[in-house]
């Protein structure tokens, strides 16, 4: 099993090694963070996982295995992370029956990574689509990689110190962990780096929010963790000089250019 990355958070269900595999190396080339489980394995760590750890996962791609028909719902009881099912069989019944047990959505190799990771965003964009925003008048962020905006002025921000604006905006009005933001910045299983950078890389996109927005706009408590808190309705006044960027857009969209899986 590998995992890599330090953006989004892929996990890949394929009783075939050598197919997960490929589908992780693809998503970690393009900065996705990924790891391969047997059917076996994933029902193992499924039990096993924590709280936070599931909510570091951004999508599931159930390929081959054993079990496919009764891990759909199992995975839901767990994780609301979009489950994708990768199937060879291009069949108007092989296609239902996946549907009827959990999937959100089906596609049928040969396919385009690129084709998943749009699937994949459609599909939270919608579940977003349907929560409130209350920051949206004042910050956007956009969840594709482009830099956020206050007042429709772009602040550019280091790729984790994005990964942590999204992860916030996501749970805006919440308190998160340390732990918790470590897994979306890093990946779950990441064991290079420990979990105080995090210290660091939150100070700083804290002074850049307060530089821009006039206040704490994250805030922080020892012991519970870290809260983005922006107050709603209020309008900004246009800036007198140039902002350089930042945003709360929840139109979750990934845009990542690679075909998948290699060879076909």
């Amino acid at each position: 099993m590998r995992n890599r990355g330090e953006r989004l958070m892929y996990i890949i269900v394929d009783d075939r090694e050598s197919v997960a595999n490929s589908y992780v190396g693809g998503l970690v080339r393009e900065g996705v963070s990924s790891i391969g489980f047997s059917c076996g394995e994933f029902w193992d760590w499924l039990q096993s996982a924590t709280e936070s750890d599931l909510a570091a996962v951004d999508a599931f791609l159930l390929g081959d295995c054993d079990g496919r028909a009764s891990l759909p719902r199992a995975m839901r009881k767990r994780s609301s992370a979009p489950i994708i099912a990768v199937s060879g069989q291009k069949m108007l019944k092989n296609t239902l029956e996946l549907f009827e047990s959990g999937v959100d959505d089906v596609v049928h190799v040969p396919v385009h990574l690129r084709e998943i990771l749009a699937r994949t965003a459609a599909i939270a964009r919608r579940r977003v689509g349907e929560l409130p925003r209350p920051c949206e008048t004042r910050i956007q962020v956009f969840f594709n990689g482009r830099d956020p905006e206050i007042a429709g002025h772009a602040l550019t921000l280091p790729r984790r110190e994005l990964r942590i604006l999204e992860y916030m905006v996501s749970n805006h009005g919440k308190w998160i962990t340390k732990t918790q933001i470590f897994n979306a910045v890093y990946g779950i299983f990441e064991s290079t780096f420990d979990e105080s950078v995090i210290e660091s890389h939150v100070s700083k996109l804290r002074k850049k929010l307060r530089d821009r927005l006039g206040f704490d706009a994250i805030v922080a408590r020892r012991y519970v963790g870290y809260r983005l808190d922006i107050p709603a309705g209020d309008t900004m006044e246009e800036p007198e000089q140039e902002l350089d960027e930042v945003g709360i857009l929840l139109n979750r969209t990934h845009a990542v250019a690679a075909a998948y899986p290699a060879g076909n």
